[in-house]
């Protein structure tokens, strides 16, 4: 029988990912790890997904964990597809929404998107009336969805490009994402300016021929950039920032085909 003395065994808890990122006062903005939290192997540790096959009970108890340390406010999960639909939230939307990208000015709604390996962006207004989170893997990114995010922010900050801040979390890095031709003219063909300029972002795979290497967080600054958006911190494409490098720290699809995920998520007081 358990003593007044004793003390239940603390669960390991998360290890977040360093935020280099300047935010209006009453924002807050977290990057999760694969570190702390109870997942067993392969999804070990700290797994946020609930449809890669992980126990969910040990889901449960990880989003509890990521709950801590997002105080008041509560995560909103999304159903993400590698569209370009954003999704406004509010206090009663429910997980499972389906859309790749996500909005809201109420107070303590978190804007949550999750990855492992593709991009995940979150943003918000110099003046913090909004905020907004976004995934973007290629598909996604070649089709819009940060040009989606950023004009739905601007509209409802009532602001211009200018005045949006961006942050682009860890994902897959340009020695590791290895492509095919068809991601190439996804976003080199045409003759457009930014279809241009998008051409330095894939290099020549060195080993296999017909194959490229792409920069993704490359190619999201690049899109950023066009858009106005000049206010742009975190990945920086070296490989600190890589899931399929970073092993110990971040999960990644690519590098162990079954894997958890981790999560960004970004709220107002």
């Amino acid at each position: 029988m358990q003593s007044p003395t004793d003390t239940a065994p603390s669960l390991p808890m998360p290890l977040l990912w360093p935020m280099d990122w300047a935010l209006p006062a009453g924002v807050h903005a977290v990057c999760t790890t694969r570190v702390g939290g109870v997942s067993k192997a392969p999804f070990d540790h700290f797994n946020l997904g609930d449809h890669v096959g992980d126990e969910p009970q040990a889901v449960a108890t990880n989003r509890a964990l990521l709950q801590e340390h997002l105080g008041a406010a509560r995560a909103v999960f999304l159903k993400q597809v590698h569209g370009v639909a954003v999704a406004q939230l509010n206090t009663t939307t429910p997980s499972a929404t389906v859309a790749d990208a996500c909005i809201t000015q109420d107070a303590h709604v978190a804007c949550t998107i999750m990855v492992a390996d593709c991009l995940p962006l979150l943003f918000t207004d110099d003046a913090g009336q909004v905020v907004a989170a976004a995934h973007a893997g290629w598909r996604g990114l070649a089709a819009g969805v940060i040009e989606q995010t950023v004009l739905s922010l601007c509209s409802q900050a009532g602001v211009d490009a200018a005045q949006v801040r961006a942050w682009l979390g860890p994902c897959i890095g340009p020695d590791a994402f290895e492509v095919g031709d068809d991601v190439r003219l996804a976003f080199t063909s045409g003759a457009a300016a930014e279809s241009v300029q998008a051409q330095r972002y894939f290099k020549p795979h060195p080993a296999h021929a017909g194959k490229w290497l792409a920069d993704l967080a490359g190619l999201a600054r690049q899109r950023l950039k066009e858009l106005g958006v000049t206010s742009v911190a975190g990945n920086n494409s070296t490989s600190d920032w890589c899931t399929v490098q970073q092993s110990s720290r971040l999960f990644s699809y690519r590098r162990d085909g079954v894997t958890g995920r981790f999560a960004v998520c970004i709220w107002r007081d």
